[in-house]
């Protein structure tokens, strides 16, 4: 029992605490709310990308006829939706953590900032780092490159302005580091501004409305000067701020993309859970963006293994800790009355990968004797998954599903094959083995333990 406290003891003071306050902080709670929002385009987007490739995905001669004559006479228009969500991913993720980060000052600080001002302000800026220049001849000019190469690699670059097939290149997921950035930069001044009280003030019997437009007036002036500035200066080195913001988002994207990066990604997120914090949502809060930007490159013919919902589509099948196999043997299996009834109830929302039932009822959290299959069961199917991928056995990943969708489903879906079907098969097979002998034990423990208690009555 000691070395259980001091176990307990550990985590609390080098995992819950410092994990607890990561997750208060202003900035992680604005990324996390903006990666809710921006979720349910994505899956939008990716499902008429799945009508756009229908005859790549069922490949029949009858049904490629049948597309062809029918649904296919508008595949540029699903095709249009999709760019239109994933070209432009940037845009919407940038404007709803700015919206939010700026809510979140207003409600806890208790000041005169507006939401939508906070927004605008954020989008303001970084649609000032969007076109690219050249220094030459002394003087700063926008970058022009339409030559018939270019265009034809989706690499031409007119007034400034990059374009790709999905729309501006630098309006996609390639942008959303930059745009959480310069963010974070707009909100802090328009904070600033209204908390020393600078700006045009205004009568009172002027409408909010009104009063609140040039409450941004100040704020846009000094938002235009800085990014400017930074981005003049750089551009007479021979880059821009984008390109500048760029470089740590890419060698973290690296990082995380590679099959101990997700590993480590999934044992965290096993482990918050362990103590009672909600893993998935924190730990998603930090990857999300880069699984947005490895589909929008997956789509655009690069290969990355870490995309869309790589978790749930393969990995959390059953919820947090591969718990599927779990909750089939607890439901079909358990000797103990409590796993029994427990699986029951566990069995539905497990199949569409919700398992709180079983995270609290089992429990999972804080109960040694589950701690190691709940770590190394995601963590193995991980890194099948990932070598899967890697090794081209399983198409790239492509769309984004919704994450409960069942298995083998979802695997379906976010490949757009077959194969992804079977790989999620496999590691549910493999998650459940590792499993098995660690809840018969458990099981075994609680039927004694109930056995024993019904003797004493």
């Amino acid at each position: 029992m000691a070395s259980s406290s001091g176990f307990q003891d550990f985590l609390n003071k080098h995992i819950v605490g410092p994990m607890g306050k990561f997750a208060n902080f202003r900035f992680v709670r604005a990324v996390m709310a903006a990666g809710f929002t921006v979720i349910s385009f994505t899956i939008v987007g990716s499902m008429f990308l799945i009508l756009s490739n229908l005859q790549l995905i069922i490949t029949a001669d009858w049904f490629v006829d049948f597309y062809n004559n029918t649904l296919g006479r508008f595949q540029d228009l699903y095709s249009n939706i999709y760019n239109a969500v994933m070209g432009f991913i940037a845009i919407y993720f940038a404007g709803s953590f700015a919206f939010n980060f700026t809510k979140i000052y207003r409600d806890e600080e208790k000041i005169d900032v507006d939401p939508l001002n906070g927004m605008f302000l954020a989008l303001f800026g970084f649609f000032i780092t969007i076109p690219q220049y050249v220094w030459t001849d002394g003087k700063a000019s926008f970058l022009t490159n339409a030559s018939k190469k270019a265009v034809e690699s989706g690499s031409a670059v007119i007034s400034g302005y990059g374009a790709s097939a999905s729309g501006f290149a630098r309006l996609g997921a390639t942008g959303i580091f930059t745009g959480l950035i310069i963010g974070t930069l707009a909100v802090q001044i328009y904070r600033m501004v209204v908390k020393k009280g600078w700006g045009i003030k205004m009568p009172d019997s002027v409408p909010k409305g009104v009063a609140d437009s040039f409450t941004a007036l100040l704020p846009g002036f000094m938002i235009a000067f800085v990014v400017g500035i930074i981005d003049g200066i750089l551009v007479m080195m021979g880059t821009d701020i984008f390109n500048v913001l760029y470089i740590p988002f890419s060698f973290v994207s690296k990082l995380v993309d590679s099959w101990w990066g997700v590993a480590i990604i999934f044992f965290l997120i096993a482990l918050l859970w362990f103590v009672g914090i909600h893993g998935a949502t924190i730990i998603s809060s930090f990857y999300q963006a880069f699984t947005l930007s490895n589909l929008a490159a997956n789509n655009a013919g690069g290969y990355h293994v870490f995309a869309g919902e790589f978790a749930n589509a393969f990995v959390l099948l059953g919820g947090s800790g591969a718990t599927l196999g779990v909750v089939l043997y607890m439901c079909f299996r358990a000797r103990s009355v409590q796993l029994r009834e427990l699986g029951k109830l566990a069995i539905v929302p497990g199949l569409f990968n919700i398992n709180e039932p079983i995270l609290f009822g089992l429990p999972i959290v804080y109960n040694i004797d589950v701690a190691i299959p709940f770590a190394l069961a995601p963590m193995t199917t991980a890194v099948v998954t990932y070598a899967a991928i890697a090794s081209h056995l399983v198409p790239k990943i492509t769309v984004q599903q919704p994450w409960p969708t069942p298995i083998g489903l979802g695997g379906f879906i976010a490949t757009q094959s077959w194969r992804g079907a079977v790989l999620a098969v496999v590691t549910a097979v493999i998650a459940a083995v590792i499993w098995y002998p660690f809840i018969k034990r458990y099981d075994n423990k609680l039927y004694k333990n109930e056995q024993a208690a019904s003797q004493d009555k």
